[in-house]
């Protein structure tokens, strides 16, 4: 059994973003506060009492509040949190590793150059080394993930690249010709399987392409959580919120014959939820006709502390 908690399922800055009157936010912040989502994660157990998260929000500390799962149980200190499993670099990934360094050991699992991020940044060094082991992860090479005391989970964890971007605040300008710099293991997804019973599933909450390989290795899977980012490529400059798309933002949109919801049609997958989902995005309405249109194919958009059981 694997059970999967969603802490968040909007974008960065989250809904309504802090500074953001655009429709969705308006609605959010004052006539439907249960529009409201925090930052993208999840969290993953095999057991239900020991829970290991991918990537860590900044809102991860109301997020931790939120879900009674993830509260201390035991003396003084205590988390059932036993490690982060990182799938980028973005602020919205590891940021809120933060919160997490009041003397609790846990690990923190990712590709080199996704480490590379921590370790060049001194204000991760707040994460004592003496209790946050940092496990560098091989692409395309299964590993368990295990309690701070080395005792096995049975969850295994298959880390492989996506098509993606490396991190705004680390784009280089002169390279814009060759992705800005991007390199394999800026952005990956993850295969996390129960190596007891199969139970498994695939996350993928930044994507710029679905590539055949890609639609192969998720074809006929139980559960796929992936980015939802924006309902069109150019959302963003139409609402008047940003100048970029969402290609090169580094995610592939929802609509359209290149979009995800076109090419998980002949895929067979069971359940398709969709994660990371802009502010600006109008399938975040319900009721809407981008809701409508993504519900008929067989998506869902999360609430922030949807399970899921496999």
């Amino acid at each position: 059994m694997i059970h999967v908690i969603v802490l968040g399922s909007a974008a960065g800055g989250g809904l309504p973003q802090w500074n953001c009157n655009c429709a969705n936010c308006r609605a959010a912040w004052a006539e439907h506060p249960a529009l409201r989502a925090s930052q993208a994660s999840v969290a993953v157990s095999a057991d239900g009492d020991n829970w290991f998260l991918i990537n860590a929000a900044p809102d991860l500390r109301q997020q931790i509040i939120d879900n009674p799962r993830l509260h201390p149980k035991h003396g003084l200190r205590h988390s059932p949190i036993a490690g982060v499993v990182l799938t980028n670099g973005d602020v919205d990934a590891v940021a809120g590793l933060l919160h997490l360094r009041e003397t609790w050991p846990f690990t923190i699992y990712g590709h080199d150059r996704i480490l590379s991020v921590l370790r060049e940044n001194s204000i991760f060094n707040v994460l004592d080394p003496a209790f946050v082991k940092r496990q560098p992860v091989e692409l395309e090479t299964a590993f368990e993930l295990k309690l701070p005391d080395g005792e096995a989970t049975g969850i295994e964890v298959v880390a492989f690249p996506v098509p993606g971007k490396v991190p705004l605040y680390l784009e280089d300008m002169s390279a814009a010709d060759h992705g800005f710099g991007t390199e394999v293991g800026d952005t990956l997804g993850l295969h996390i399987r129960n190596r007891r019973n199969g139970a498994h599933f695939f996350y993928l909450a930044a994507c710029a392409d679905m590539t055949p390989a890609l639609k192969e290795r998720v074809a006929g899977a139980p559960l796929v959580f992936f980015d939802g980012t924006l309902w069109r490529d150019d959302e963003m400059i139409e609402a008047g919120l940003g100048t970029k798309t969402g290609k090169r933002m580094g995610h592939i949109s929802m609509s359209g014959d290149a979009g995800s919801i076109a090419a998980f049609r002949d895929l067979g997958v069971d359940r398709k939820v969709f994660l990371h989902i802009n502010n600006s995005n109008p399938a975040h309405i319900p009721g809407s006709p981008e809701r409508a249109t993504l519900e008929r194919a067989g998506w869902t958009v999360p609430a922030d502390g949807t399970e899921f059981v496999l």
